[in-house]
């Protein structure tokens, strides 16, 4: 019903209009008695084999929500009756912003693809932290950036804010230097300023009574000498993994409309397919194993999640593929899991 009736409807409009209003729907499905029930009945899946221990959590199924749906932690119960085992909010940052002017989200159909270029659009990160404090069983990643006004040689201060305050309502944390919509943010992925980054996060986690998983996420448009040193960082940083990948500025063999591939910022769904499976793989045969990747980037289908799984991932997330499959999706790849 969902990609007959529902999406052709949907995809009539504005797409970042679509989604603030797929998020009031949700929100008021939940609100009828015994709704939400119903919903995690027909999505989630509670089978053992589905169990994954991955840096030290017990998840319930591999398939998680990546970091851009729930950018302000305000539908992760909700979201999580779908059948996701995990979700990850944010990308947040210390103070409120904007993001980027309108319009900034394009749906490509033709290549079931979407660009977005919202520049972490936020309410800060206060505001996640208290929404967090509600939750009682959903496991959350915490994806932290800079604000756009920062500095990048003040960069550190802004992501140890944002993991001071979260720190007690997130299970993992996630570094987000990959966005392609923050003015100059990649340029934090080189070797020398990523490296003390990290270590000045790890810092602060080793402090802490219990530390918590830290997670970097990589740009899809690394070359394979900079994986090497994603690589080499990961083993002296000692951080817990890696996220593959974020959106790419990558235009090669669109269908689309050139109205729509032209513009500018980070493009997802079935076009990054094969590209992030490649990271993965890289990533998992160089380093043989030493560190779990949560595989990211045109997950559609089962065969996607598997391919992802068998080039080296330990999870999966979903985004695009959440929006043209709808939330079927979750429960079709957790089934064939």
């Amino acid at each position: 019903m969902y990609k007959r009736i529902i999406r052709p409807i949907l995809f009539l409009f504005d797409p970042e209009w679509v989604h603030y209003f797929s998020f009031a729907a949700i929100g008021f499905l939940h609100r009828i008695p015994f709704m939400g029930l119903l919903i995690k009945a027909l999505y989630s899946s509670k089978k053992p084999s589905l169990k994954r221990e991955v840096f030290g959590i017990q998840f319930p199924n591999p398939v998680g929500l990546a970091a851009g749906f729930d950018k302000d932690a305000k539908r992760f119960k909700e979201l999580s009756n779908f059948g996701f085992g995990f979700i990850e909010i944010g990308t947040v940052t210390p103070k409120p912003q904007g993001g980027n002017p309108k319009p900034r989200l394009f749906r490509l159909k033709k290549d079931k693809g979407i660009i977005n270029r919202m520049g972490f659009n936020n309410e800060g990160v206060i505001a996640a932290a208290k929404r967090l404090q509600k939750n009682n069983d959903v496991i959350i990643g915490g994806n932290i950036g800079k604000n756009k006004s920062t500095p990048n040689e003040n960069a550190q201060d802004d992501y140890l804010i944002c993991f001071n305050v979260l720190f007690d309502v997130v299970d993992y944390f996630v570094v987000n230097v990959s966005s392609p919509n923050t003015p100059n943010l990649r340029d934090l992925q080189e070797k020398e300023p990523l490296t003390a980054l990290l270590n000045t996060l790890q810092k602060q986690n080793n402090s802490k009574p219990k530390r918590k998983p830290i997670l970097l996420k990589i740009a899809p448009d690394l070359t394979d000498t900079q994986l090497s040193d994603i690589i080499d960082i990961v083993e002296v940083t000692k951080i817990d993994g890696v996220i593959a990948t974020n959106t790419t500025l990558s235009r090669d063999g669109l269908k689309s409309p050139e109205s729509l591939t032209k513009q500018a910022g980070g493009l997802s769904g079935k076009p990054l397919t094969k590209r992030s499976t490649e990271v993965i793989r890289y990533l998992h045969t160089q380093s043989e194993g030493a560190f779990p990747i949560i595989g990211v980037g045109g997950v559609h289908t089962p065969s996607d999640a598997k391919e992802k799984l068998a080039a080296g991932a330990s999870l999966i997330q979903l985004y695009t593929g959440f929006v043209y499959e709808g939330p079927a999706a979750v429960r079709n790849i957790n089934n064939a899991l």
